[in-house]
């Protein structure tokens, strides 16, 4: 069954506001006027419409004012702008200001049709992916570890079978790959799920914390110790605890932590109690503990107890098939947290991320979608809402630095004039047809209008 849309139409000139609401009656949905921008928002706010279909020159308040209003309360209606006006500049400053797209007076009806359709589409696709988001967030499952690169699959597979025992695994890489999220996967997925997951970074306190956050302590075991406090081996207890950084543990701990492998159990500081616990550990560090063991800084024995199982999650660089998954992961979840209806990347906002190298990996990967989702006023994120020094990727070619040095900043120019070139012919071969001209390029039409902007191309 076809569905039926409440479509705000708004326009000064009565014959298109007629023809608009004959048209969509005559598909089935329930068509509202209005004749100017002010009288458009008090429809907005009473009837709120699912989508709106608004002229740009209109008296009393335009249609980019009353965009960036309807914006304001509700980001995740649909605006499609109209314009007899084939402005660059209004056409793309109308889509960072929120506006889904544009159409050019005359319009062809079948092509906005579509257009509206697309836009609902996306508008409930949005809506599905939130419920989906709200259903899972306190799920651990494998398909949250994002990746269509082969070799993060083999980790994963790898990972499923480890999850099963109770062996200690030692978590090695860089930061940023996930660690964290590897070591939750496999409590989640093993018979200790119902047990706590407990987490504490060994390089972020001082020797003493952490021996008390570890083993507890009994009262007045050292000054300020008030009461008996349980440490994280006893809160653990048939969960699973996870010591982030342990390369930076002192030696002191780590004789303790060892006792605690081999015979699973300890004393608290000042007590003389022994108390037997059933943990499962997992290690995590991006240092090479096996070059520690050689210098002297990290126990040879105790290395052993922790590398039962050795897992090292594939850095971003070395998976760049990964990038635009994690990408639009990341902008549907942070659009979700921050109210926003953010439903697509630029491609030249993608081409940018993709030739990235990427050296804080998957975090800072979504620390930069983070930011562009905050920046971003509308629906799509385009380059100039991404972190600085990522926007000076755009355009950069993808060279090594040896042939970079020798070629200067000459093959960047060159090929920003061979681009412009190539739009202004394709323009001309379609006579200004932008929808054409974007096909024939193979980018989207915002990715045109975001080009003929920037190469100021009328």
């Amino acid at each position: 069954m076809k569905k039926s849309y409440r479509i705000l139409i708004v326009d000064d000139e009565e014959s298109v506001r007629r023809m608009l609401t004959t048209v969509f009656t005559r598909d089935g949905h329930q068509p509202i006027c209005a004749e100017d921008g002010q009288q458009a928002l008090e429809l907005f706010e009473q009837q709120t419409p699912d989508i709106v279909l608004m002229d740009i020159r209109m008296p009393k308040l335009n249609g980019m004012e009353a965009l960036q209003v309807m914006r304001q309360t509700h980001q995740s209606i649909p605006v499609i702008l109209m314009t007899a006006y084939a402005a660059v500049e209004t056409a793309v400053e109308a889509l960072r200001l929120g506006a889904f797209d544009y159409v050019i007076k005359p319009f062809d009806l079948d092509e906005l049709k579509m257009m509206i359709g697309r836009a609902m589409q996306l508008r409930e696709m949005k809506q599905e992916i939130n419920l989906l988001h709200r259903a899972l967030s306190d799920s651990y499952q494998w398909d949250r570890i994002l990746t269509n690169s082969p070799k993060m699959m083999e980790l994963c597979k790898d990972t499923a079978k480890i999850a099963q025992s109770n062996a200690s695994v030692l978590i090695t890489g860089e930061s940023g790959t996930g660690k964290e999220l590897i070591a939750k996967a496999i409590h989640y997925n093993s018979s200790r799920a119902k047990g706590p997951f407990i987490k504490i970074n060994c390089g972020a306190l001082p020797e003493s914390l952490l021996e008390s956050e570890l083993f507890g302590h009994e009262k007045g075991a050292f000054t300020g110790a008030q009461t008996q406090r349980q440490g994280l081996f006893e809160r653990a207890n048939q969960g699973t605890l996870l010591l982030d950084e342990v390369g930076e543990m002192p030696h002191n701990l780590q004789v303790k932590l060892l006792r605690v492998l081999q015979e699973r159990e300890f004393e608290r500081l000042g007590g003389s109690q022994t108390i037997k616990t059933d943990i499962r550990l997992i290690a995590a560090t991006n240092r090479n503990l096996a070059a520690m063991v050689e210098q002297g800084e990290f126990r040879q024995d105790l290395f052993y107890r922790l590398n039962v199982i050795h897992l090292s999650p594939i850095p971003l660089r070395e998976r760049p098939e990964d990038i635009a998954l994690l990408a639009q992961h990341f902008v549907q979840k942070f659009s979700a947290e921050n109210s926003k209806e953010i439903v697509e990347l630029d491609p030249s906002t993608l081409a940018i991320l993709e030739n990235y190298p990427w050296p804080g990996n998957v975090r800072e990967l979504s620390n930069a979608i983070e930011r562009a989702v905050i920046m971003s006023t509308g629906f799509i994120i385009f380059p100039d809402e991404l972190p600085e020094h990522l926007q000076q990727q755009l355009n950069v070619p993808h060279i090594s630095e040896t042939v970079h040095t020798l070629i200067g900043h000459s093959l960047k120019e060159n090929l920003k004039a061979y681009e412009r070139e190539l739009i202004c012919t394709a323009l001309a071969n379609h006579q200004g047809n932008r929808v054409q001209t974007a096909r024939t390029l193979g980018i989207s039409r915002r990715a045109l209008m975001y080009k003929l902007q920037e190469y100021r191309i009328d």
